[in-house]
């Protein structure tokens, strides 16, 4: 089977770094599906209008520099120390580098789709759309695993007068982007965001903003 792109995903994360863990963690987050030809045909997404959200199949385009897949992996939310299968989670370390993320459809425009809280960097390529239908996709009280013992506490994010962030980028500071084993409170992180970077520090369950310039 050979899979090629049927569009490309656009946002103001240009880097990995910074991208949500999971779609919905950051709902103001707004990006736009591009589709290419000759896929570009307003045709193909007749109908579409009268959903409220649809899944995104994408590829994790940023991982070439990955080294071969592993049996086991190391969860964010279980603090990037325990290891479980990697069937268990949603982790990037796959054996097929592909992803699937619910996202609310926000508008069409001829050959665009407008979407919100997607977890996808910019010019992530797109191999599929479909609608999401809740009576087939939603299954109330399904038990997660580990998910449903380890709960993700987000972080205080205290931005100083005079800096104005964008609702979406305050989202993402709130789920902690570090990786999980970082630790050191005096250390100045950056995250790409747009045309710009946000430099910040972490001290416990408080993130502090420095610039966004």
């Amino acid at each position: 089977m050979t899979l090629k792109p049927i569009a490309y995903y656009h946002c103001p994360l240009g880097e990995k770094f910074g991208v949500p863990r999971q779609s919905g963690l950051a709902p103001s987050l707004r990006g736009t599906v591009e589709f290419i030809h000759p896929y570009d045909n307003p045709l193909a997404l007749k109908g579409l209008e009268e959903f409220d959200r649809i899944w995104l199949i994408w590829g994790f385009s940023a991982n070439k520099e990955l080294p071969d897949w592993e049996p086991t992996v190391r969860p964010p939310r279980l603090g990037g120390n325990t290891r479980v299968g990697v069937f268990a989670t949603r982790s990037p370390y796959r054996p097929n580098p592909l992803g699937m993320s619910c996202v609310r459809l926000e508008g069409i425009s001829e050959d665009l789709l407008e979407v919100s809280g997607a977890d996808l960097m910019d010019g992530t390529p797109i191999y599929d759309v479909k609608p999401y239908i809740p009576y087939a996709d939603s299954h109330p009280g399904s038990a997660a695993g580990f998910v449903d013992r380890s709960a993700w506490k987000e972080l205080q994010v205290i931005v100083p007068e005079g800096i104005e962030l964008p609702e979406a980028a305050i989202e993402i500071l709130r789920q902690d982007p570090r990786p999980q084993y970082h630790s050191d409170p005096s250390r100045i992180y950056g995250l790409a965001y747009g045309n710009k970077q946000i430099r910040f520090t972490v001290s416990r369950e408080t993130l502090r903003v420095i610039s966004f310039e």
